[in-house]
């Protein structure tokens, strides 16, 4: 919106127009949405205590969470409606992948809302069925892996790091491997939101770390330079990612220990099908499992608790899954468990960025 008002005007500057550049946008959508949270946070958590949305606290988690019954939740509405906000007030909303990333933030996020809503208005301690939260994630992927399949000039290929020349061709293959990244992208962020803050911290290390990998696959010269699929329009997509970072930031202010608010399977699912998303559509899905390798750790650690549970007869690999309940049981206060999985999520986005090279 603000771009297409601004667009036609020139700077006193030598005459030319900074509202075409990508970094210009980013930046101020980035400072958009944390403003507008940051705006607005105290109103929207006063509210959700209004209408009694609070936390629901599994008996069987660990006993220090029980106090934490009662906390506002839903929490992730404010990070959709800050960083949609700025999104639309900053992107060129003629742009494909701009409305694709909207559609999952708010496909998914309706999914968590229902999921949110029964859990903590209506009372039902498991929410959505397992079976229709998955049905209705593959349906939103499916189409996103349609949109992205049938897009002109997008390739199907696949591109694997420290090898330049070996780029498999998926063909259709590509559909169902799309709709796993995102309903496992998305998934996986809901089970590391355990802990006040652990969540969107590595969520806005590796948007922050996708918003410069954007930017590089959509420009030609430095996507040419750097041996990576140069994908046309995917630059926009930088701006989005800056909201989704402000957005971030503002809510860590009242989402860090002690939260005044948890984010929910609203924000969860809608943030994590956003990454996966991303990473689908600048073709590095490998680079989303180093960036947010948090995330894939948290979920291999329920998987493998769950599998060898069941082929142990009752035996476990961890003492709680996912794995930051394990090292809370160990005696990790639960500060020192969030910020050594936040400074891990650095390293893992350093990790990533420098792949760039290592071709």
């Amino acid at each position: 919106m603000l771009y297409h008002l601004f667009y036609p005007l020139k700077t006193v500057f030598g005459g030319f127009n900074v509202f075409r550049y990508i970094t210009f946008r980013s930046i101020f959508a980035i400072l958009t949405a944390l403003l507008l949270t940051l705006f607005i946070g105290n109103w929207f958590i006063r509210k959700l205590k209004e209408m009694q949305v609070g936390q629901f606290i599994r008996e069987d988690g660990p006993q220090s969470h029980l106090s934490k019954a009662g906390t506002p939740t839903m929490g992730g509405l404010m990070i959709i409606f800050t960083a949609l906000t700025a999104t639309l007030l900053w992107t060129d909303l003629a742009n494909l992948y701009i409305w694709l990333l909207i559609l999952v933030t708010l496909g998914f996020g309706c999914i968590g809302f229902v999921d949110d809503y029964l859990k903590v208005v209506k009372k039902h301690n498991r929410g959505l069925s397992g079976r229709a939260k998955l049905i209705s994630q593959s349906a939103i992927a499916l189409v996103v892996a349609f949109c992205l399949y049938y897009s002109p000039g997008f390739s199907t290929t696949l591109t694997l790091p420290f090898f330049k020349h070996l780029q498999p061709d998926l063909g259709w293959g590509f559909i169902p491997m799309a709709v796993f990244i995102i309903v496992g992208a998305a998934n996986a962020v809901n089970l590391t939101d355990g802990l006040d803050g652990l969540a969107i911290g590595p969520v806005t290390v590796t948007a922050g770390i996708f918003m410069i990998l954007c930017y590089l696959a959509g420009n030609k010269i430095i996507a040419g330079y750097l041996q990576i699929p140069y994908i046309r329009g995917v630059g926009e997509l930088s701006i989005f990612l800056g909201a989704l970072v402000g957005a971030g930031v503002g809510f860590l202010w009242f989402n860090s220990y002690p939260a005044q608010v948890f984010m929910g399977d609203v924000g969860a699912l809608a943030l994590g099908g956003v990454l996966g998303t991303v990473a689908l559509a600048i073709k590095q899905e490998f680079l989303l499992a180093v960036a947010g390798g948090i995330f894939v750790v948290e979920a291999l650690s329920v998987i493998i608790q769950v599998s060898f549970f069941k082929v142990s007869n009752g035996k476990r690999v961890f003492r709680m899954a996912p794995l930051h309940h394990h090292f809370e049981l160990k005696g990790w206060p639960e500060p020192k468990v969030i910020v050594r999985f936040w400074i891990l999520s650095l390293i893992l986005g350093l990790i990533s960025l420098s792949f760039l090279k290592l071709r």
